[in-house]
């Protein structure tokens, strides 16, 4: 009988957790369902704010989008309200997730993992912003210069609704995705699994690497491989001064020597 209480008594804060994680999951579902319910009513302008880098590619008046099945447009208006749902309500969501973690950190961590929590939407929201106002509109003239005529027929660009909106999430996520690099380097190296001189050592591989990334995430063209590479390897750049820069405090801190206690 005694080591059954044991158990009880050793499950009873695990069962709290869950209560509690069961919570912030509603929390986190409400607001990303309240956030749907909003981006779904106003799912007419986001989808025009997301054509337009599409439209200024084509000449003046001319462009269209089409759609091949009679639901395709329904479908295509629940996908855009579902990220741009997901996009309003991440700053709760993040919230959740943190209240829920920061209980079990001691004040150091707290600190040390604030500042990553806080750059991961700003660096998320540049890479999208990159994406949106300079890579798209670069890569939907590069691919318009295809049309022309050949074999005495005309080659037109119709792009349907739905594979617009997919080529549109995949830039803005594969930008977004790829500029959170800093901060995943740098909770690796306060976590210590790795370190500056390692990644020094390895950054020719580091190079390849990002350049192939580059090549698979993003469309066929150059173009937008170079804008989205460039820029990564500028971030890894980053991520190594900030590197050098939190290691020589560290070394500070422990070479700095304890003041003498004052005789009371």
């Amino acid at each position: 009988m005694a080591v059954i209480k044991d158990i009880d008594e050793s499950q009873a804060p695990l069962l709290d957790h869950l209560i509690e994680l069961r919570a912030r999951l509603v929390r986190c579902v409400l607001a990303l369902a309240i956030a749907f319910g909003i981006c779904l009513y106003f799912a007419d302008p986001i989808l025009g704010f997301l054509i337009q880098p599409l439209k200024n590619s084509f000449a003046d008046g001319e462009g269209q989008l089409i759609f091949t099945k009679l639901y395709e447009v329904f479908f295509v208006e629940l996908k855009v309200a579902l990220f741009a749902g997901f996009c309003l309500s991440f700053p709760i969501i993040a919230n959740q997730l943190w209240a829920f973690v920061a209980p079990g950190l001691y004040a150091k961590e707290k600190k040390a993992f604030l500042p990553f929590l806080l750059a991961t939407p700003i660096l998320f929201t540049m890479g999208a912003a990159l994406a949106y106002y300079i890579v798209m509109p670069t890569a939907f003239r590069w691919f318009l210069g295809f049309e022309g005529t050949a074999g005495g027929l005309e080659i037109q660009a119709l792009p349907t609704a739905n594979e617009y909106l997919g080529l549109v999430m995949q830039f803005i996520l594969a930008f977004g995705m790829s500029f959170l690099l800093p901060v995943l380097l740098l909770l690796l190296h306060r976590a210590g699994i790795v370190t500056r001189d390692q990644l020094v050592s390895a950054r020719r591989y580091v190079i390849v690497a990002v350049v192939a990334l580059a090549a698979i995430i993003t469309p066929p063209d150059p173009g937008s491989q170079l804008l989205l590479a460039i820029p990564l390897l500028l971030l890894f750049e980053g991520s190594l001064f900030l590197m050098r820069l939190t290691e020589k405090r560290r070394k500070a801190d422990v070479e700095k020597p304890e003041e003498p206690q004052s005789a009371s």
